[in-house]
């Protein structure tokens, strides 16, 4: 092992140990961008160990959020294990440890990552707990969440109180990606208590598309519902990802052909205009002509 020496100590830095499988982590702050082939021919990055990190870190804040809030229902509980695993918490935690220095991506993904406030960061992050799970184990990714994650970076009880308006943000990433959202009433109707139950969808204008249904006892609480059902699915949901990206081409796609149809319509109204002040000025002696015949 060579303690003391880059990489070990930057990642000394961060957990609080010195890795023993070094390559592991490594690979936790590989961006796809930068993709790497190994000897059997597989491409290597950090998606699989952020899936396998992404489970581990909100299993572990479950269980700190639970066994934290003793009297709290469960309705709370996911809440505040939400927030606390949130895309915004997570980046910035990545950011606070320095990741951002670890991290290998192309310079073209990092314009991009500045452009639409990309999720680099917390990927990294929800990677290197894969990397340490596999590394160390599932006791070392315990410790590493609560005591580095957790107690240094986030105030359990501040967090909790906080209101996160899904819906506020669903809108906003509608606005930058310039697809409007919307909100539809699937239905609604009545428990066995008698008490209005509302079932919402979020709406992809451009397409008609339900990204996110959420059910509450008002229309406020689908709405926010149905809105954390659609950002988790394009934080986290690949496919739908693509599918987006594809969207907003086709419609860059249109605008520019618009564009150019407009441009020639434009272009043709001035060659009729010229025309016909051509006309208007041979037209004019012939006139004066025929006055003095």
């Amino acid at each position: 092992m060579h303690k003391g020496k880059e990489p070990y100590l930057s990642i000394y830095k961060i957990v609080g140990f010195y890795p023993d499988n070094i390559q592991l982590y490594k690979q936790a702050f590989l961006h796809k961008s930068q993709s790497i082939e190994d000897d059997e021919g597989k491409w290597l990055n950090n998606e699989r160990l952020e899936f396998l990190g992404d489970a581990i870190l909100s299993a572990v804040v479950a269980d700190i959020v639970y066994k934290h809030f003793q009297n709290k229902r469960e309705g709370f509980l996911t809440n505040t294990r939400s927030k606390i695993v949130s895309r915004d918490s997570m980046n910035r935690i990545g950011l606070s440890l320095g990741i951002d220095h670890l991290l290998r991506y192309s310079i073209n993904v990092h314009a991009q990552h500045e452009a639409h406030n990309s999720n680099m960061l917390g990927n990294a992050l929800e990677a290197l707990i894969g990397a340490i799970y596999l590394d160390q184990g599932f006791d070392a990714c315990y410790r590493f969440i609560d005591d580095v994650l957790i107690k240094k970076h986030i105030d359990i009880d501040k967090i909790s109180e906080t209101e996160v308006n899904f819906k506020s943000n669903l809108i906003e990433w509608g606005q930058k990606n310039r697809l409007p959202i919307s909100f539809e009433i699937i239905e609604s109707f009545q428990d066995e208590q008698s008490n209005p139950v509302f079932q919402t969808a979020a709406v992809l204008v451009e397409t008609g598309e339900h990204i996110g249904i959420g059910i509450g006892y008002s229309k406020k609480e689908s709405q926010q519902n149905a809105a954390q059902m659609a950002m988790k699915k394009i934080r986290t949901d690949r496919i739908f990802q693509q599918h987006i990206l594809g969207l907003k081409k086709k419609l860059r796609e249109e605008k520019k052909a618009r564009e150019e149809v407009e441009q020639t319509d434009g272009q043709n109204i001035v060659v009729e205009e010229s025309s016909s002040e051509v006309e208007r000025i041979d037209l004019s002696p012939i006139s004066k002509e025929a006055v003095a015949e």
